[in-house]
């Protein structure tokens, strides 16, 4: 990609937040938070955050692209699982700071754990901000794949 892509400028406030022109808002580090979610049951799949290349390439392509922060570089979910989320709706909060994708995922899961979704996970009851040992996690939800075998790197012959 030769050029880095540009998305138009933020206007009026009145034009943010009721127009119909994508004047998405990125942060000073030039990421924008991104929810995803099943298109069909609502469930949260994963957060991630997205810098004007990934969104641009979401939209190009149909299939979710986010920015990795640990990797430094803009990675398609499925690129190495092959579960991909396929966009059925790209919509922007009423101030255009947050996205929200509808997807398909192609897979059993989209998290990289082996879950349907990232958040499989939940508080436990009783926890207290001041005890720390009472905050503990329960999980909620039982591994949709394998990633051992999911994300096995390929062996040279």
């Amino acid at each position: 990609m030769a050029n880095a892509p540009t998305f138009p400028a933020r206007t009026t406030a009145q034009e943010v937040e009721l127009g119909t022109l994508l004047q998405p808002k990125f942060g000073e580090d030039g990421l924008i938070p991104c929810i995803t979610v099943d298109h069909a049951s609502g469930e949260v799949l994963m957060f991630a955050f997205m810098n004007a290349a990934s969104l641009a390439h979401t939209i190009r392509t149909g299939k979710a692209a986010y920015w990795s922060r640990s990797r430094s570089r803009l990675w398609v979910k499925g690129e190495e699982s092959g579960h991909t989320l396929k966009v059925v709706d790209l919509y922007v909060d009423c101030d255009q700071d947050v996205l929200l994708l509808r997807v398909e995922n192609a897979g059993p899961g989209a998290c990289h754990n082996g879950y349907r979704s990232c958040f499989y996970r939940r508080l436990a009851k009783g926890a207290n901000p001041d005890v720390a040992s009472s905050l503990a996690l329960e999980f909620a939800a039982a591994r949709a794949f394998d990633p051992a075998t999911v994300y096995a790197k390929k062996q040279a012959p």
